[in-house]
């Protein structure tokens, strides 16, 4: 039998005390089936047997779906096999006394839940974690302020009621900061401050109402169809609002929102902020490798292995800032046990990045990409796996992907002889590719050449408190990451096993 790995550990007097406020604590997770979520349920189970119970709010219509889907989406994920070895058989029944679903919904009053059930569970949490979030970027404008900007707010009015709570922390994003430049510090939002207020010179823009925003986007919805185009209308005036206030996208711009309404609203309660930056697969834990979908960067990587995308709109000496999950997940661990433990009512914001304590720029990140691809190709590769190219506007980006695109289909050669339903095929394959590498490039151009780097001051203050011990059995020291090593060893090859699918590809344990 595999014993956890907080039955391993010594403990040292001289510490955070993690393991002792972990055990026997209840939680209360919200996005309880995302990638975050998943994996700090991971971890506390493993590291902490003797938990109490973690409450997982799953947005269904009933208990019997939330359930159906806790056993689908987590207790039968590949990420939890180690605690599957760890309890053998009673694996199932154990995750089952652990975790308790709830259906329920975060944007609304008492999270959907009958108002007996939201009483119980008052009563009996100790650490509300909210890790949900609409994570697309160019989202429709009311879409996202729901869940990322009510969304909080709703959830921080049911943690008021809970009589023993000791700590409410909400899982942002480092990029709320917008399009500031320079070291940025780990400072909270305050209601109605805009990035453009900042900027030098000055710009002058209207003061930012929440309350305004929200209402903008509810009468425009009323006045739209509900259909494509009004969709399309959502998602325009997102992305408009968003830049006139100085953030990139719609996603940014309302989790920044969502930040400032717990910071005007939390009143006595002790509040942490964690800002990831770009959350990647696991470095070490439970197993190096493991990712849940695609993130940010996985779709050009994907591209790029399949010889599609041998370039991107970009500066390669732009800082690209990537984080682990599990490195992630510690530090919340971390930061819960410190802060619930003080109890004091303040807010403290965590930056959990690398630019600062351990850099790597996007043209590293893809030399050590081509390495990995021309050493391993994809199994479904077609083309040839170049150097990667850098392009500094989208319009030269435009014109050389058309090209490369064309070329790699055919259709830069005579197509008179060809089925004319196969030129159609050809066409709309090369229209559908430039459409969606036009999307990409869209999207990912301000973090391509973003000029801000995230100081994570707190986090190091946090890690000077740990004891060693601690520091081992829950390491988020940035410094110590091996980039090389993760992209080429790690990242990719767990990219290509659990998003793509692929069967024979091995990942490197540390």
């Amino acid at each position: 039998m595999v014993q956890s790995a907080s039955e391993t550990m010594p403990q040292s007097s001289s510490c955070i005390g993690i393991l002792d406020f972990l055990r026997g604590k209840n939680y209360f997770i919200t996005g309880a089936t995302g990638f975050v979520a998943k994996v700090l349920i991971e971890k506390i189970l493993r590291a902490v047997p003797k938990v109490g119970r973690i409450y997982l709010l799953i947005k269904e219509k009933d208990k019997d779906a939330a359930v159906e889907r806790l056993k689908n989406e987590v207790i039968g994920e590949e990420l939890f096999k180690c605690l599957k070895q760890i309890h053998g058989k009673s694996y199932e029944a154990f995750m089952m006394s652990k975790l308790v679903p709830l259906s329920g919904n975060l944007c609304e009053y008492n999270l959907g839940m009958d108002s007996d059930t939201a009483t119980e569970i008052a009563r009996h949490v100790h650490v509300i974690v909210n890790s949900a979030a609409n994570t697309t970027l160019d989202e429709r404008y009311d879409v996202a302020l729901n869940v990322n900007t009510q969304g909080p707010a709703w959830l921080l009015e049911f943690a008021k009621k809970c009589k023993n709570l000791k700590l409410f922390l909400h899982v942002s994003s480092a990029y709320v900061n917008g399009e500031r430049e320079g070291i940025i510090l780990e400072r909270p939002f305050h209601l109605g401050q805009s990035i453009a207020e900042e900027r030098i010179p000055p710009t002058s823009v209207p003061w930012l109402d929440v309350s305004a925003e929200i209402k903008l986007a509810s009468d425009m919805m009323e006045s739209l169809g509900d259909d494509n185009e009004g969709a399309q209308k959502m998602r325009d005036l997102g992305r408009e609002r968003a830049r006139i206030y100085g953030w990139q996208n719609t996603y940014v711009f309302t989790k920044a929102m969502g930040e400032m309404l717990i910071n005007s609203k939390r009143e006595n309660l002790p509040i942490v902020i964690i800002r990831p930056s770009i959350i990647e697969s696991t470095y070490s834990e439970p197993f190096p490798g493991w990712i849940q979908e695609n993130r940010v960067t996985d779709p050009v990587f994907i591209s790029y292995g399949k010889g599609q995308l041998p370039g991107f709109v970009g500066n390669p000496k732009t800082v690209l800032d990537i984080i682990p999950v599990d490195m992630v997940v510690n530090a919340i661990i971390a930061a819960v046990a410190k802060h619930g433990t003080v109890g004091k009512a303040q807010l403290r914001v965590y930056h959990v990045t690398s630019s600062v304590s351990n850099p790597i720029s996007f043209g590293q990140v893809f030399d050590f990409a081509c390495d990995h691809f021309t050493s391993f190709p994809l199994l479904n590769s077609k083309g040839k796996i170049k150097e990667f190219k850098y392009f500094s506007s989208m319009d030269s980006f435009s014109s050389y992907i058309r090209d490369e695109t064309e070329q790699q289909i055919g259709l830069n050669g005579d197509l008179s002889t060809l089925d004319p339903k196969l030129r159609l095929q050809m066409r709309t394959e090369c229209a559908n590719r430039l459409q969606r590498f036009a999307r990409m490039a869209e999207l990912y151009e301000p973090y391509a050449f973003y000029k801000g780097w995230f100081d994570c001051s707190n986090i190091k203050e946090l890690i000077q408190n740990m004891s060693t011990q601690e520091k081992k059995l829950f390491r988020f020291d940035v410094e110590s990451i091996n980039w090389k090593h993760y992209i080429k060893n790690v990242h990719l090859p767990g990219l290509r096993r659990h998003v793509m699918k692929e069967k024979l590809v091995a990942v490197a344990r540390l």
